[in-house]
């Protein structure tokens, strides 16, 4: 048992890695490395105050975001937010009661966090391209796959949860 708690611990660790925080950290800062094209060439006090609350507010939203859903993932879903180790149940609980996919909304708002904070063209160019490809993604790929897998828990709860913009009060099923 104590094996396969580990195996799962370093799948959640390499899944968190290589997807979130690659796409949050490192590519992000790779391009901030490499270029010099700024949204805001120079804010005066006391707009650059209200920018950095603005885009750490955002920031902090998406971390929270993806910290409840990768949790949920781990907790009820009994898997990984990685395409090769899937939760092995559907998740509905705690922020998936929301919105459906939760998970690339929070990375989503981390990006545009990162982008108002750093003013970077760059960065918002980044966050644009990963929204909408994963958007589609979503939609062409994943829910016809949960679809499949989940069957008519997966149509009920498509049914009532929207796929992004979240839901006033939580879902119950």
């Amino acid at each position: 048992m104590k094996d396969s708690k580990q195996t799962t611990t370093l799948s959640q660790f390499i899944s968190i890695l290589l997807l979130p925080f690659n796409v949050t950290v490192i590519i992000p800062a790779i391009g901030l490395y490499f270029t010099s094209f700024y949204l805001f060439t120079e804010i005066h006090f006391p707009f650059n105050i209200l920018v950095f609350i603005l885009g750490g507010s955002i920031f902090t939203g998406g971390l929270i975001i993806v910290i409840a859903a990768i949790r949920q993932f781990i907790q009820k879903g009994k898997g990984t937010l990685a395409p090769w180790d899937p939760p092995k149940k559907l998740v509905v609980s705690g922020i998936y009661r929301y919105t459906r996919n939760p998970m690339i909304s929070g990375v989503a708002f981390i990006l545009l966090g990162e982008t108002i904070l750093f003013g970077s063209w760059l960065l918002l160019i980044w966050f644009v391209l990963f929204s909408a490809v994963n958007y589609i993604y979503f939609i062409v790929g994943e829910e016809p796959l949960l679809e499949k897998k989940f069957g008519a828990d997966y149509r009920e709860y498509k049914k009532h949860v929207p796929r992004l913009m979240p839901r006033k009060t939580p879902w119950e099923d």
